[in-house]
Parts: C-alpha cells; structure tokens; sequence
C-alpha cells in the first residue's frame, strides 16, 4: 500500500517533468492544410457532462459525420459502466508523461486541424493529453496554461453555445471555415 502511494506520486512528478519539457519545446508541426475537416475534443466530464454536444460541430462547421472524435477526463470512473463517450482518468498515468488508456492511444493515433480543450482546471492529465494530440489549431479556455492554446476563448465554462458561436466566429475571421 506505501509503495503504491510512492509509486503513483513519483509518476505524478515524471508527467509534471515531461509536461514543462514539452510546454518549453515549440510544438510540432501538423502536415494538415487550411481548414477544418477532423475536431479532436478533450473534455471534462466531471465538469461539463454533455460532452456529446460537440457532436453538433458537425452540422455547424459542415464537416463529415465521423470528423468529431471526443474524449473524456473524469477524475474517477468504472470502466465497466457505460459512457457516452471514450473516457480516460487519472489511474491511466503512466511513467515519463504516458497515459495508458486504450481510448487514448486510438485518439492520438490521428491528425486533427483543430483541438478544443474544453477544461478549466490546472489537470496533469489534460494537459499531457494536450500537448501529446497532434493538432494544427489549439482552442481553449484563459483559466489554463496558455502555452497549450493558439486560441483563448472567454465565455462561460457551461454555456456551449456561446462557446461554439464564438468558436465558428473566430474560424471564420482565420479563414478556416466559410
């Protein structure tokens, strides 16, 4: 029991470590061309649990049915309840910044144009998944670590219409969406 508690905060230290190595790196750089066809978002469920609502980016920003891949952070789950949506949570941290997660292999396994991180808490594990998604185009909330986002959106944490209005409203001034 003490050296799972060792081990699990010496992990804790390994992520933070690979975290500020990769926040001090300049990210790397996405082949993808202008505008929006694949959305990745990280979502704090334990937060905001209508994560299926990105869904709608579809129909919003005329994307295919399938070019919206969600997951979700809760800070504690069953595995064997059904969700939604993929989830992955702070059990999943492995050695060296890692999240062992099924779920998360498969979401990092693609390119995306554009990231949303929808999450407001200073999160280990949001974070890493962050800076590890390759993704052309990073949106996000102020409360955060701004290093982890090319775009900072100040609307109400709850209120996702707001924040998808502002979202189309902003892709559209960088020519991203018509």
């Amino acid at each position: 029991m003490v050296f799972k508690a060792f081990r699990d905060k010496f992990k804790v230290k390994s992520g933070q470590k690979f975290l500020e190595e990769e926040l001090e790196n300049p990210a790397v750089a996405v082949s993808r061309g202008q505008g929006i066809s694949r959305i990745a978002c990280i979502v704090d469920v334990d937060r905001f649990n209508r994560a299926e609502v990105f869904y709608e980016l579809t129909n919003e920003l005329s994307l295919r049915p399938n070019a919206v891949k969600v997951i979700g952070y809760k800070r504690e789950y069953d595995k064997n309840s059904p969700y939604a949506i993929p989830m992955f949570s702070d059990k999943d941290l492995g050695w060296k910044g890692e999240i062992e997660n099924g779920y998360v292999l498969e979401f990092l396994g693609r390119e995306y144009d554009l990231l949303i991180n929808y999450y407001t808490d200073d999160n280990l594990m949001m974070k890493l998944l962050t800076v590890k998604t390759p993704a052309r185009l990073r949106v996000g909330f102020g409360e955060v670590d701004t290093k982890l986002n090319d775009l900072i959106l100040h609307t109400p944490f709850n209120d996702f219409k707001a924040f998808k209005t502002e979202l189309h409203k902003y892709l559209k001034v960088m020519k991203e969406v018509k």
